[in-house]
C-alpha cells in the first residue's frame, strides 16, 4: 500500500513538474509533453523491437517525417531513429546486466534482426562488445 502511495505521488509530482515546463524548455521531459514527440516516445518505448523508420513512427504518430525529425532534434538534440538506437542499446546494455540471455536472443528483445548488427551498434555505443560489457559488469558487481 505505502509503496503504491508512494508512486501515485511521484507520479503526480512528476507530472505538475512538467505541466511547469516554461515554453521554450527542451529535453527528454519537455519531449514527452509535445503531443507528436511524446506519442514517438511513448511508442517506441513501449514496442522497442518493432522495426522503427522514420516513415513508420511519423506514421503512427500521425505527423509528416520532416515534422517529427525537426520536432525531435528541437526538443531531444537528436533525429528519432538515433534516439531509437540508443533506446534499443539502454535496454540491451540493461539486458546483458540483468539476465543470463544470449547476445542473440537480447539482439532480437530490443530489434536488430542479427546478432552481429547488435554487436557494432552495442560496440559503437559503448566502446565494448557485448560479451565484454556484459563481464565488466558482472566483474564489477562483484566487487
Amino acid at each position: 500500500m505505502v509503496a503504491r502511495l508512494s508512486e501515485a505521488l511521484f507520479a503526480e509530482t512528476l507530472r505538475r513538474y512538467v505541466e511547469l515546463l516554461p515554453p521554450g524548455q527542451t529535453g527528454w521531459l519537455a519531449g514527452a509533453r509535445d503531443p507528436d514527440v511524446g506519442n514517438a516516445l511513448a511508442l517506441v518505448h513501449r514496442e522497442p523491437a518493432d522495426p522503427w523508420t522514420i516513415a513508420e513512427l511519423a506514421r503512427r504518430v500521425g505527423v509528416s517525417r520532416s515534422v517529427l525529425a525537426e520536432r525531435f532534434r528541437h526538443f531531444l538534440g537528436l533525429p528519432p531513429m538515433a534516439y531509437v538506437t540508443r533506446w534499443r542499446m539502454q535496454l540491451g546494455a540493461q539486458l546483458l546486466m540483468s539476465t543470463s540471455h544470449s547476445i542473440a536472443q537480447i539482439a532480437a528483445e530490443v530489434g536488430y534482426e542479427s546478432e552481429p548488427a547488435f554487436n557494432r551498434a552495442f560496440k559503437r555505443e559503448f566502446a565494448s562488445p557485448p560479451a565484454r560489457f556484459r563481464m565488466k559488469s558482472k566483474v564489477a558487481a562483484a566487487h
